[in-house]
């Protein structure tokens, strides 16, 4: 009788000691609700962090959600509906100049170049941008990066979007690549991996880059508000530091090895044209080598806003970009 008192009693206090331990350990987890402006290969160094377990590393259970739009995906975050988006600069310096009392601050850039490219219905050996006079280019939605990017491109090389050809717009994001397969325009501004997927079907063909063409850029940042980052500094410094070892990890390894770790989150999109895509965006320099997004970046930025006609007021740089932990983590 006494053994098996003795025994229970054993049994009882490993159980007391094993369940809190257990429940320490998924306390420690912090769960980040991140938001995305759409599902992109240009995004790669992203699903890395999270197919690597980069997150995990560093003690963060982040839950990644696709909310289609800056505006969704800045909704989401102004309405505590995410933690982190993942979304054009611009965004913050709309919601700024609406006057927010709580300021969405860029903490981490992603990707530093624009992610389209021209395509061409015709294969044409030695493209010059003068060829776009007198077509007709399917451009981007009005007042997004894409669009904006595109109509400084054209202005750099003396061509008026809107005097030189004719620019149709007003078409949906989502339906841009099936206006142009079904016979709408000369050229169009498109995103991989449409542009690849078109040159290998025969509907179009690739003549330039708006990403080489427009420079260095805040494309796309991962960013927070203000009261978010306060309470959660150590936080926001793990989710910077994993992004780090991402950008590393992609810089170190091929495109085909690459494409075989995000694929889970392409699964429509073969192996062959995700590596072609990140060789195409690697090669031009578009993913980030470092989280760390500068003061160059943020005036080019604005700089092509207002050659839109889309800044609605220059925002200082120190008010909406925090390079604190990015820095700490690229040392």
């Amino acid at each position: 009788m006494k053994k098996w008192v003795k025994t229970g009693a054993f049994f009882l206090l490993t159980c007391l000691l094993i369940i809190p331990l257990a429940a320490c350990g998924k306390e420690e987890m912090q769960k980040v609700r991140v938001a995305e402006v759409t599902r992109s290969i240009f995004y790669a160094p992203q699903y890395v962090a999270l197919e690597k377990g980069f997150f995990k590393e560093e003690g963060l259970d982040v839950d990644l959600k696709t909310t289609a739009g800056g505006d969704k995906t800045m909704t989401a975050l102004l309405s505590n509906g995410a933690d982190v988006a993942l979304v054009g600069s611009e965004t913050s310096i709309y919601v700024a100049a609406q006057g927010s009392k709580d300021p969405v601050i860029n903490f981490a850039q992603l990707t530093q170049t624009d992610g389209t490219f021209l395509v061409s219905r015709k294969k044409i050996e030695n493209f010059d941008w003068n060829m776009l006079k007198g077509t007709t280019f399917l451009g981007q939605r009005k007042g997004g990066m894409p669009q904006m990017v595109g109509e400084f491109v054209l202005k750099k090389h003396g061509i008026d979007p809107h005097g030189d050809l004719k620019l149709i717009q007003n078409i949906d994001y989502a339906n841009v690549s099936t206006a142009f397969a079904s016979g709408t325009g000369d050229f169009v501004q498109l995103f991989e991996p449409t542009a690849s997927v078109f040159e290998k079907e025969g509907k179009g063909h690739i003549v330039a880059s708006f990403g080489t063409e427009s420079g260095h850029v805040p494309y796309t940042t991962f960013m927070t508000k203000q009261s978010y980052m306060e309470k959660n500094k150590e936080t926001v410094e793990k989710f910077t530091r994993a992004v780090k070892k991402a950008q590393d990890w992609v810089q170190k390894q091929s495109a085909e090895e690459t494409a075989k770790v995000i694929q889970p989150f392409f699964e429509d999109t073969d192996l062959e044209t995700i590596e072609t895509v990140i060789d195409r965006y690697k090669s031009q320099g578009s993913f980030a080598t470092d989280p760390i997004l500068d003061q160059k970046e943020w005036d080019n930025l604005q700089d092509i806003m207002d050659e839109a006609g889309e800044l609605p007021g220059r925002i200082d740089y120190n008010k909406l970009v925090n390079t604190e932990f990015a820095e700490k983590v690229s040392k």
